[in-house]
């Protein structure tokens, strides 16, 4: 057994290659097949199907580009980065065959591309889409004059965007009200979850991430479109309330899982009730038969219940009395200010656009030196693994390499078995519908569906049928090797793991909840925005460490070694504010001694974790009363200083800030 072991891929490896358990999204899919199938018939039927090909390569970038949000997200998912395609396919088709002309306005654009791409996910499509259009204008002989190429990319883009609002007039806030419900029932299985022992995908904290996720997303769709209609529209104000009044709901499980005793089955089981009457809009509905609570944890969950039964059927809500809890958000201009400066003023995204720069200067300077039949590919490898949201470079491209060699292979037999003509455009009905379908599987699965697509449609523009094959693979692993090397290896930062800095910040963060958790003042909403914002940050870290296990060692096992403590900060949060919970249904308030104490400690742990040697040693305990409201707190911080002891020898001493 020992040699088949050492024989096994690495884990880091195997992570990639597991398929992510996600539904099809079936709407996606044919959407996929028909907005890349249709031009392909009319560019046939009019008798220019390389038209059509260009449609179609247009419609798949805003495939990939797509998401099932709310409506008016989607408009912006989807036409902002076309607008940004269109202006990188001009710029590309304007130096085609200038040679080193053409290098040097690359590079350009992939630094502009680069930074752009920090300042969020539709910046981050719309620099990919500018980079990759470029690059196909730059490298492909495309219809002339200059403006033909631009607007058919752009139709293919707009045609998506057209069928991915067939349905507004009829679902209009469906996507928001669906993830409002989703979050009452994530909530109606932590409080399920709450005082148990249960492990796995059934414990507490697994199902407190799936709330706070839940959450986030929810409160992303509503307020993201409450700041273009300014809380005028009243299914919105109301889905709005029915948002916040889960909060004190959420704040109370924790003090609920502290007991140690499970919630009689009515709690949530009349959570779910709510959330079936959000998921349709019902008004009315019975009071729920709740049984008497026996404590303060038990009052607070029965006092946030019946809130949010009279909030959820309340017919009309005032959105002059409607709190936002995480703020309300800036206008889009004042929003565009903010993110043109972080850009700017930003290390990051400075660093992140030379890297790409640096990346693509070499793959065009090297196609420019050494005769490479179809360039563009090389360029186009490596825009793929440097996007910054996709996760780590290593892994991207080694998934990337096994992706495209698995997509050759059925590309080869496309190509091989099938006429060119109208059976392309039964062909594609098929291989375009993979596209949405595997990339919610994981990233080779995506590369492996997107490759005999693009193959297919590079084929009806050159009409080289199978003789793309092999030069597609040979420029593919030339695009991983410079995006590994170029990108990767030359970097020190690639050898670092961020966790520990963003975990720092967390945890200076979460002593300031502890210290304003228990002040009292006029504006409490601020220390539930607090909370959110402290769950929040845990999210990035969580998102971080994701992409840092998937990374070889050193990288990868330095950064495991971080979870331990990443679990102990939210258990620290969560104790603080079932403590604030207590507080309010009748526990002893603690003392300002006591509250010092703990927020001291805190800060020293932040101290330790941010420093090079992540040994904390805290001067002394925290004094308090054992059986008063912040024992289980003073118990977390333990806890978690315990994990960052000398004695624990859990590796976090190789720490490379």
């Amino acid at each position: 057994m020992a040699p088949a072991s050492r024989l096994a891929p690495p884990e880091w490896l195997l992570a990639g290659l597991r398929p992510q358990s996600a539904p099809i999204p079936w709407a996606a899919v044919a959407r996929a097949s028909v907005a890349m199938a249709a031009p392909l018939a009319v560019g046939l039927a009019l008798g220019n199907p390389a038209y059509g090909a260009l449609v179609s390569m247009g419609a798949l970038s805003a495939v990939i580009g797509n998401t099932e949000d709310a409506y008016r997200m989607r408009i912006l998912n989807i036409a902002v980065p076309q607008l940004f395609g269109a202006l990188g396919v001009t710029l590309g088709t304007l130096v085609f065959g200038q040679g080193w002309v053409a290098v040097g306005v690359l590079t350009l654009v992939a630094l502009v591309s680069g930074m752009i791409s920090s300042i969020g996910a539709v910046a981050s499509s719309a620099g990919l889409l500018l980079l990759l259009n470029a690059v196909i204008g730059a490298g492909l002989p495309l219809p002339q004059p200059w403006w033909k190429a631009p607007l058919l990319l752009t139709l293919g883009g707009l045609f998506v965007l057209v069928l991915s609002l067939l349905a507004w007039p009829l679902r209009g806030g469906v996507p928001e009200r669906t993830a409002v419900a989703a979050t009452y029932r994530a909530l109606a299985d932590l409080l399920e979850a709450a005082g148990r022992g249960t492990g796995g995908a059934d414990s507490y904290d697994t199902r407190r991430q799936a709330v706070t996720d839940s959450l986030n997303h929810a409160y992303d769709l509503i307020l993201a479109r409450r700041a273009r209609e300014h809380g005028r529209s009243s299914p919105l104000v109301r889905l709005l309330a029915q948002l916040n009044v889960i909060i004190p709901l959420v704040e109370a499980a924790p003090a609920a899982h502290l007991r140690g005793r499970p919630l009689p089955a009515a709690i949530p089981a009349a959570v779910r009730e709510l959330a079936d009457a959000v998921a349709t809009g019902r008004t009315e509905g019975p009071a729920p038969e709740l049984p008497a609570p026996d404590g303060p944890s038990a009052r607070a969950v029965d006092t946030a219940l019946r809130h949010a039964f009279a909030v959820v059927h309340r017919p009309d809500t005032d959105p002059a009395h409607l709190d936002d809890r995480l703020g309300r958000p800036a206008a889009l201009r004042v929003r565009a200010r903010r993110g043109a400066r972080n850009v700017l003023l930003s290390e990051a995204s400075w660093r992140y656009g030379l890297r790409l720069a640096l990346c693509i200067g070499l793959a065009q300077a090297l196609v420019s030196l050494v005769p490479v039949p179809r360039s563009y590919w090389v360029a186009l490898t490596v825009t793929f693994i440097l996007k910054p949201d996709f996760g780590s470079v290593f892994s991207r491209a080694v998934l990337r390499a096994l992706g495209t060699a698995l997509g050759l292979i059925t590309s080869a037999a496309i190509l091989a078995a099938v006429p060119r003509g109208w059976w392309d455009v039964a062909v594609m009905l098929v291989i375009a519908g993979l596209v949405p379908a595997f990339s919610a599987k994981g990233y080779a699965f995506q590369t492996a569906a997107i490759t005999p697509v693009i193959l297919l449609l590079a084929d009806t523009l050159t009409h080289e049928g199978f003789d793309l094959v092999v030069p597609r693979f040979v420029d593919s692993m030339t695009g991983c090797a410079i995006a590994l090397i170029a990108g990767y290896l030359l970097w020190p930062e690639s050898w670092r793991t961020r966790i520990g800095d963003r975990l720092a910040d967390t945890v200076e963060d979460t002593a300031e909840y502890v210290r304003r958790a228990f002040a009292y003042g006029p504006d409490q909403s601020e220390r539930v925005r607090m909370r959110r914002r402290l769950y929040r940050d845990l999210s990035v870290v969580r998102s971080e460490f994701q992409r840092a296990v998937t990374e070889p060692p050193p990288t990868g096992p330095r950064a495991t070694a971080w979870w331990p403590l990443v679990v102990a900060v939210e258990r620290v949060v969560d104790a603080t504010t079932a403590a604030r919970v207590s507080v309010d249904y009748g526990a002893e308030p603690p003392t300002p001694a006591e509250i010092a104490g703990i927020e001291r400690q805190l800060r020293e742990l932040a101290a330790g974790v941010r420093s090079s040697e992540v040994l904390v040693e805290v001067r002394a305990e925290p004094a308090g009363d054992e059986g008063g409201v912040l024992a289980p707190l003073r118990q977390e911080v333990r806890a978690a200083r315990a994990i960052t002891s000398p004695q624990r020898g859990t590796g976090l001493t190789d720490r490379t800030p």
